[in-house]
């Protein structure tokens, strides 16, 4: 529920993409990036891939619609409470799966397949871990965690109720995380799409007959969501194990601590970034909460429709990591600019159209989820300020995956510090004298400032690259002339 880093959508399994034949290999679904036309290559990558995300987004958003419909406001108010320590806490093993991924994309477009194996092997080691320390610290913080929010009395029992299923399951949603991470980095987004298809199916049936037949309340939700992440994690590991490049041995799980320190150097400040932000979410919600249930509902309703809007956007942001972490691995630093120029162009026409339906038709999105007009009128105050501005939060998806993709993960995080003060300013300042409205300036205050320090990071990161490249063509030019 509420996840911000998942991926989704409805793609025929067999469809044959026209491009060149060196750089898809349509029966082992990888891709190569480092050859071929950007272009195409992306838009290969990127349609499965926001089918997946869409699709997880989809059902996510029908479980809060069975949970409202079904169980009320105050329940969906229970569930979507939730989100912001689902955030913390499945944000920062997200993180980590993206920065181990960045480096075997690196590994792929390198063709370095024995560090790649080596690599993998390190990846699982580390998943296994983090996935017994985050279910065990994410079930003993929830009850601190909702207190510290000022969660409402009416809703911390569904709350609790809710998060335990979710939180005790983590080691399903890590698995998924980790082992998409290592399917996006080779390029088959096609694999996380049929996962997320086949649980999507489950996830929506399960929520329904328990919710509506069986009558169990918000932990019928949490049951089915977690059904559903053991599925697609099971279709994604089968996956795996097929992949040539990295079919293991017991040597690959013998690593030198050097592999496992370069995997975390990576991957933590892509973990911790995520979880400062989740931070900021967590006292945005905690400020929302201490103005009752009619604030913390509609407040629900918001941020869904922000996860979903801003959902292609942050599948470019993906594709790009995945392009960028091959390419550096290659050195084709100029097919990264080429790469850029594509996905800042599918966020564009992505904020076109979704930014227009957040700004001229706030109420009726409120009233698929929401009954209360009070509630629905508190998210027209949010929803139109936000689509105007959802732009900076567009371009910061691909800006950021681009750094990150090139192994700079450091003012990334930073601009994750960033978003958590800037959250926590605003809606401190100005809650109090304009009321629900200080959601929205807190997003979007967030977004503008982490789009300013990630675009100075890939400046600094990018072009002296590119200047490198162009000065060695040069010299190269200049050689074969003077021998001619």
């Amino acid at each position: 529920m509420n996840s911000p880093n998942i991926f989704l959508m409805y793609f025929i399994r067999n469809q044959v993409v026209v491009m060149s034949s060196n750089a898809v290999n349509i029966k082992k679904k990888e891709i190569d990036f480092t050859v071929g036309s950007p272009l195409k290559l992306i838009l290969a990558f990127y349609w499965p891939l926001l089918m997946t995300s869409m699709l997880q987004q989809f059902y996510n958003f029908a479980d809060t619609w069975i949970v409202g419909k079904g169980l009320g406001d105050n329940a969906l108010a229970a569930v979507g409470n939730m989100g912001s320590i689902f955030f913390l806490i499945v944000g920062f093993s997200f993180g980590l799966a993206n920065g181990f991924g960045v480096l075997i994309a690196q590994s792929y477009g390198a063709k370095d397949y024995e560090g790649l194996k080596h690599r993998t092997a390190a990846v699982i080691e580390l998943g296994v871990v983090l996935a017994v320390v985050l279910s065990v610290f994410s079930v003993l913080f929830l009850p601190h965690a909702l207190n510290l929010m000022q969660t409402d009395e009416l809703i911390i029992e569904d709350s609790l109720r809710y998060g335990y299923i979710v939180f005790g399951g983590l080691a399903a949603g890590i698995c998924y995380n980790i082992s998409g991470s290592i399917l996006r980095a080779l390029g088959d987004s096609r694999t996380p799409l049929k996962a997320i298809i086949v649980s999507s199916i489950i996830n929506i049936a399960m929520d329904s007959f328990l919710i509506f037949v069986v009558h169990t309340g918000v932990e019928g939700a949490a049951i089915a969501t977690l059904c559903s992440q053991i599925i697609s994690s099971i279709i994604c590991i089968n996956r795996l194990r097929q992949i040539d490049s990295i079919i293991l041995e017991k040597r690959h799980f013998s690593n030198s601590f050097s592999i496992f320190a370069d995997l975390l150097k990576n991957g933590l400040p892509m973990a911790f970034m995520n979880s400062i932000t989740a931070v900021g979410c967590m006292v945005v919600q905690a400020f929302v909460n201490s103005y009752g249930v009619v604030y913390t509902a509609a407040y629900a309703a918001c941020s869904k429709y922000i996860n979903l809007f801003m959902n292609p956007a942050a599948t470019a942001g993906s594709a790009m990591s995945a392009y960028t972490s091959q390419n550096y691995g290659a050195s084709e630093y100029k097919r990264i600019k080429d790469g850029l120029v594509v996905c800042l162009g599918i966020s564009a026409v992505t904020y076109i159209l979704l930014g227009t339906l957040m700004i001229f038709f706030p109420a009726q999105l409120g009233r698929i989820l929401l009954s209360g007009e009070e509630q629905i009128a508190l998210v027209c105050e949010f929803l139109p300020r936000c689509g105007i501005m959802m732009i900076f939060v567009d371009a910061l998806f691909v800006i950021r995956s681009a750094v990150q993709g090139m192994g700079k993960p450091f003012l990334p995080m930073i601009s994750g510090i960033l978003e958590m003060f800037l959250r926590i300013i605003v809606i401190s300042a100005l809650i109090g004298k304009i009321g629900f409205k200080a959601t929205a300036y807190a997003e979007i205050s967030a977004w503008i400032g982490a789009f300013a320090v990630n675009a100075f990071a890939l400046y600094i990161s990018l072009v002296p690259l590119l200047k490198t490249r162009d000065n060695s063509n040069r010299v190269g030019e200049y050689n074969v002339k003077f021998q001619r």
